[in-house]
């Protein structure tokens, strides 16, 4: 995908995140490699699909190990998985890493002398398409596993639009349900916020707690996001717009980068209607709009905008 040109807004808004993290947290910023809670040494990039500029690209390969990142590309969820797979391999060779491509089938997934091929891999790159298409090849697999394994010890885990919906434990599909059809259909147009409309399916569990969807305010997904959210009052809804990421530290906090906004939707402490009632409503929903510099505890469910 292209890359916009690097400004300097993005670095300071880099620097005023972890100005916030430190009053979040009322000290310096957990060092990477010394995971609170002896959680995942590595981090997470999630992008919410479109356009990619070079500072947030170039912070994946710094998270990744810079000049001695070596990341793995795995574009199964693109139906041109092969091209998708060379584009993104030169697109982060040319920021300094060494990126070689993963592209396997299902039988190839459980293999553990494929899996073994992930053993050095410093960083993991998801690319776009379609995310059932991914988790039908990779879940539950020795790939998965070593995928896992590298992240607990230190690997950068991304993805970009299907890639990123596959990082929490439980994924928005992109199938829906109107009302009166019982084949479901594919589409960006979410115009109800109702039960039994949204379909999820499991994840790849790199973001546990919590539903990721991309495209977010470009497509308009709110009644999507909601409506997946509401009937799962217990996972944080993180809605991701395009050209924007949150950085999952290992401290387990997020630092949205890029050039948009993230969305948080958090009904963990709201009243929401039963499950057997016909309607779906809510009161004590919080949500948090937050421009790229800001922070977000999910433990605490504490945010912070960025100074400027």
């Amino acid at each position: 995908m292209p890359m916009a040109d690097t400004r300097s807004t993005r670095g300071f808004a880099r620097l005023a995140g972890l100005a916030l993290l430190v009053l979040l947290t009322g000290g310096a910023p957990a060092r990477p490699g010394a995971p609170a809670n002896g959680g995942p040494k590595g981090s997470l990039m999630i992008v919410g699909g479109g356009s990619r500029d070079a500072v947030m690209m170039h912070r994946f390969v710094e998270l990744a190990g810079g000049a001695r990142a070596r990341v793995a590309v795995i574009p199964m969820a693109s139906e041109e998985a092969v091209e998708s797979g060379a584009a993104t391999a030169a697109e982060l060779d040319s920021l300094g890493a060494r990126a070689f491509v993963f592209l396997v089938d299902r039988g190839q997934a459980e293999s553990p002398a494929f899996a073994g091929r992930l053993d050095s891999a410093t960083g993991i790159w998801f690319c776009g398409g379609d995310q059932a298409r991914l988790t039908g090849v990779l879940g539950g697999t020795a790939s998965l596993r070593a995928i896992h394994a590298r992240y607990q010890a230190g690997a950068v885990v991304g993805g970009t639009s299907a890639g990123a919906a596959i990082m929490s434990d439980s994924m928005i599909t992109g199938d829906q349900t109107p009302p009166g059809d019982t084949t479901g259909y594919y589409g960006d147009e979410y115009p109800a916020i109702a039960r039994r409309r949204i379909e999820v399916a499991p994840g790849l569990g790199f973001l546990p707690g919590a539903i990721v969807d991309q495209h977010f305010i470009r497509r308009e997904r709110h009644n999507r996001l909601l409506s997946a959210v509401l009937e799962r009052p217990r996972l944080l809804g993180v809605g991701i717009d395009e050209s924007t990421a949150i950085e999952v530290s290992p401290d387990g906090r997020w630092h949205v980068l890029g050039e948009s906004d993230a969305i948080v939707y958090d009904a963990r402490h709201a009243t929401v209607t039963p499950p057997g009632a016909p309607l779906l409503g809510a009161t004590g929903l919080l949500v948090h709009l937050l421009p790229s510099g800001s922070v977000y505890d999910p433990a605490s469910g504490r945010a912070g905008l960025p100074p400027r």
